[in-house]
């Protein structure tokens, strides 16, 4: 990812733009600090885009430890106890 100083990304900011379509996110630092990263807009839509919970839990890295054993969830067998109602 390419860093410009916020001065640059204003002074050439058809070219940033540019960069962020054909290299990717592209990152602007204020006062030598990180301040905001210029993404394209279908970058941006495939960050937010909504998913489903299956999807969710798929990508999380509970997933993937419970794919290597890592991780072992399981509950108790027993029936369920006894409630007066």
């Amino acid at each position: 990812m390419r860093r410009w100083k916020l001065e640059d990304a204003k002074n050439q900011f058809s070219q940033l733009v540019r960069e962020a379509l054909s290299a990717g996110p592209q990152l602007v630092t204020r006062s030598g600090k990180d301040a905001v990263v210029v993404v394209s807009a279908a970058e941006y839509d495939q960050l937010v885009a909504p998913r489903g919970l299956v999807q969710f839990l798929r990508d999380s890295p509970l997933s993937e430890a419970m794919r290597y054993g890592e991780l072992e969830l399981d509950r108790p067998r027993e029936p369920a106890r006894d409630v007066e109602l």
